[in-house]
């Protein structure tokens, strides 16, 4: 099927406000000014009971990191989602994402605390990766303070923030801790080799393109980055087995489509719970877009209902 005439809408409207986001811009500065300039759409806050940023300990001899707490009414611990922000690892950030993690909050009965990891080019990897685990290990010692619980914590991301997801992960797991119930990957961006059948046929016109994930990544990596190395790639790890319960997100017009549905193929042969839903007819980044398409609204509610199976909230 084709783009739906919702979808088809949007991508159109965006490609046309972004001409030449990541391809013929080759400045992070400025393709975050241009991100910057454009009109902020009205749209009205989903309440949540308190909502406070933080900064939190970073890696040892780096800054520390800004963080966002959403914690909804309650008298009880609620458990606690880390969420990592999409945006190619270079653009993007607590605002853009402010309305999908009150979604959250909201919809999973939890503290979300989404992360404002340090970006590229201006910081490379592993810097992304070491400020997400490093957030991880103070909710862990910290949940307490901000009403959560230490023993019930998931984490999740879309794109680039799925990938610094199911990185924490395998961090934790190499690293003996923290504990995590369970990893929500909405259209994660895993694998820089950008080799599959759906980079093939969607890499133009579905407002994402080919060209602008080569570029996501080569501010990533770097000339002379490692991207073998499985805390910039999870696919070129070898060993899956032990890993927290996933829900993998993928869209059918998406050039990361395909590399999400292996994961998660990979994952489950590894005897991880794993469950990959594919929205046909839709692309990247339509799950923030719930006030506009039944489809991210459907996405929302599936990837909440997971988060709540995984850290144990009755709803």
């Amino acid at each position: 099927m084709p783009l739906k005439p919702e979808a088809q809408a949007i991508v159109d409207a965006a490609s046309a406000a972004f001409p030449k986001l990541g391809t013929e811009v080759l400045d992070a500065t400025e393709a975050r000014r241009m991100l910057a300039a454009r009109p902020a759409a009205p749209i009205d806050p989903i309440p949540v009971g308190r909502v406070e940023e933080l900064s939190v300990p970073g890696p040892a001899g780096a800054p520390e990191v800004r963080v966002r707490v959403y914690r909804p009414d309650s008298i009880d611990a609620l458990p606690v989602v880390m969420f990592c922000h999409g945006g190619g690892f270079t653009i993007c950030g607590l605002d853009s994402h402010d309305q999908l993690c009150r979604t959250l909050a909201d919809g999973a009965g939890a503290v979300v605390v989404s992360v404002d990891y340090r970006q590229a080019p201006e910081h490379r990897f592993p810097a992304a990766a070491d400020d997400a685990y490093a957030v991880l290990c103070w909710i862990a010692e910290n949940a307490d303070a901000f009403g959560g619980d230490p023993r019930r914590i998931a984490v999740a991301g879309d794109s680039s923030g799925g990938n610094l997801a199911a990185v924490t992960s395998l961090m934790a797991r190499d690293r003996n801790g923290p504990g995590i119930s369970g990893q929500a990957l909405i259209y994660p961006m895993l694998d820089p080799a950008r080799d599959t059948v759906s980079y093939r046929e969607n890499a133009r016109g579905y407002f994402v393109t080919d060209d602008h994930l080569r570029w996501y990544w080569e501010q990533y990596l770097g000339p002379d980055g490692d991207e073998d190395n499985p805390y910039a790639a999870p696919p070129r790890t070898a060993d899956l087995t032990d890993l927290p319960p996933a829900h993998i997100v993928t869209a059918e017009f998406d050039p990361l489509r395909d590399e999400g549905e292996a994961y998660g193929e990979r994952l489950r042969a590894s005897g991880v719970e794993t469950e990959v839903i594919r929205y046909d007819g839709q692309f990247h980044g339509f799950v923030s877009m719930a006030d506009q398409l039944a489809d991210a609204k459907a996405a929302c509610a599936e990837i909440c209902s997971a988060l709540r199976r995984f850290l144990g909230v009755a709803r």
